[in-house]
């Protein structure tokens, strides 16, 4: 695989504070790459030192095959950037917020069919500060993409909003993926990095503590799974012995049983049916990465 962004031994301070303590990584062309974890963690500004805004303290940065600081100028032009906090003037109109990035560039994508893709055609006309949250970020991602850039990077894309502008731009991002880009985007929230990233790294304290795609992270740090059902039948924890431990909620008809292994749900659903257990309810609980960040720190990822 070709790699377009290499990081090793990135450092950076504030003062006495360490925002960023020797991160490495490596992100694959064509790939979602996902840097994740609590607010001030050092996302950001692990972030802003691969696109080259910011000057690290140690460490070596490379993005397709530049420099982010003595490269800067080229880079630029290869590269695209949503910023967490980003803002434009209130009266200025969605086509004239394109036009005015467009001047920044020798070579630009059709703006008509950029904003058409991002669902912002019906509001080309509109001024900046009457659009809702969801459409303010698309047409952030459609500055980022005026360029047709190899490399896109989004901050924190859908902090605020809600569950269905979530999914949209969710949508988007994986369009861009779709068209070759290289996504490399942070988020605090677990869902989105399931959903989204082809592979993550999990910052805590400026540091990277683990590193793979969600699955293998899952699997490596919490591999067991659970099956809920409800029964009436008697005996029902006796009869399922030979799975292990059968916890049943108290006074109540709902048991748990916990294992690990590919096979563990089909073993479960095999011998409830050869014990003729009548089930009312029944349902799987996967970890998430989530669980994995709770183990790997002690701490959940919204504390």
């Amino acid at each position: 695989m070709t790699s377009v962004i290499s990081v090793s031994n990135l450092g950076k301070r504030y003062g006495r504070t360490v925002a960023v303590d020797d991160v490495s990584l490596e992100v694959f062309e064509g790939e979602i790459f996902g840097l994740i974890g609590p607010n001030g963690a050092g996302k950001t500004t692990t972030m802003e030192c691969i696109e080259g805004n910011r000057v690290p303290d140690k460490g070596t940065i490379s993005v397709l095959g530049l420099d982010p600081r003595r490269d800067a100028n080229a880079l630029r032009q290869r590269i695209g950037v949503q910023h967490q906090e980003a803002q434009l003037q209130k009266r200025i109109k969605v086509w004239e917020a394109v036009d005015l990035w467009q001047s920044l560039y020798p070579r630009v994508v059709d703006s008509d069919t950029l904003l058409a893709r991002l669902g912002l055609e019906a509001k080309r006309d509109a001024w900046f500060m009457t659009l809702s949250g969801g459409q303010k970020q698309r047409l952030f991602i459609a500055l980022a993409l005026i360029h047709e850039p190899e490399v896109v990077f989004l901050d924190e894309l859908t902090t605020g909003l809600d569950p269905q502008a979530r999914r949209a731009i969710w949508a988007l991002v994986t369009g861009i993926r779709e068209r070759g880009t290289t996504v490399f985007l942070t988020t605090h929230l677990m869902e989105e990095a399931e959903r989204l990233c082809d592979r993550v790294a999990i910052i805590e304290h400026g540091r990277i503590i683990e590193l793979g795609t969600p699955d293998d992270l899952v699997q490596k740090h919490c591999p067991e799974r659970s099956v809920v059902f409800t029964s009436d039948d008697a005996n029902v924890a006796e009869r399922l012995q030979a799975l292990g431990t059968v916890e049943r909620a108290e006074g109540g008809a709902t048991y748990t049983i916990r294992g690990a292994g590919d096979d563990f749900v089909t073993d479960v659903i095999n011998i409830i049916a050869r014990e003729g257990i009548r089930v009312r309810g029944f349902r799987t609980e996967i970890p998430t990465l989530e669980d994995v960040f709770l183990k790997l720190t002690g701490h959940g990822i919204r504390d």
